[in-house]
């Protein structure tokens, strides 16, 4: 696992959708046509604000899937994750996607992750673009993460450090709003994408960063089974790298 330190957040930004449009270059280059995995937080504004500038790819040989969704709640919600998706990256692209497979966050929660888990088990990512929770979760695998499951979504339940994170970012006026359970894409898909990009702003996210990057692989801290992938890149602010650099 590499690790990149950048004073702000666009260079941050910048850098990470450069790496990953490189990628989706160079495997379209070499196949007809391609898919990626994408987070939907506000540690990615930088990042999907940047990819969606690269008119250079060609956007229409590319399907994308998204990491997670809140259970109960519809695509047109202020924090929906495919609404997120749809206004933050797919509008603003050159020429449209081949695909986005949402996940249905109003639909039976085991019948979807079914249903989108089948689309997904066709693909291969080539990257997939993600961030860390304050927690230490990706996606919404929180602590005690499952790393065995092969399935490629599951239903997991939030913990209230994640929940309240949704509510410091925004996202929620209050604890008791935030959904209690949502739809994950699984810990072994994320690591099947053969280069992850992790972007990482904020120095609330200092301490997960800092356990991630020095702690070992272990179920509490999610992040960790990073580690493990052969392509894997932290892209920090300098906030969020503030426990490493000292």
């Amino acid at each position: 696992m590499d690790v990149r330190i950048f004073k702000t957040k666009d260079e941050l930004g910048a850098e990470a959708a450069s790496a990953g449009a490189d990628k989706i270059r160079k495997s379209l280059a070499e196949r007809s046509e391609v898919c990626i995995v994408m987070a939907s937080a506000a540690s990615q504004f930088e990042v999907v604000e940047a990819l969606a500038r690269h008119s250079e790819v060609e956007w229409g040989r590319v399907t994308l899937f998204h990491l997670d969704e809140y259970i109960g709640i519809g695509a047109d919600h202020p924090a929906s994750f495919s609404r997120f998706l749809r206004e933050r990256f797919i509008e603003r692209l050159s020429c449209p996607l081949k695909g986005f497979h949402a996940i249905g966050g109003e639909n039976d929660p085991h019948k979807e992750c079914a249903r989108v888990g089948g689309l997904l088990a066709e693909e291969d990512p080539v990257v997939a673009f993600i961030g860390i929770g304050e927690n230490g979760h990706i996606a919404f695998n929180d602590p005690p993460a499952d790393f065995v499951t092969r399935d490629p979504y599951l239903v997991v339940e939030l913990d209230e450090m994640c929940r309240q994170q949704q509510v410091g970012e925004g996202w929620f006026p209050e604890l008791e709003a935030v959904p209690t359970h949502a739809i994950s894409m699984s810990v072994q898909q994320i690591l099947k994408a053969e280069r992850i990009i992790c972007s990482v702003p904020d120095e609330r996210k200092a301490d997960a960063v800092w356990k991630t990057v020095g702690g070992e692989v272990n179920p509490e801290v999610p992040a960790t089974i990073l580690q493990n992938h052969g392509d894997c890149t932290l892209y920090l602010d300098e906030p969020a790298a503030s426990m490493i650099q000292r």
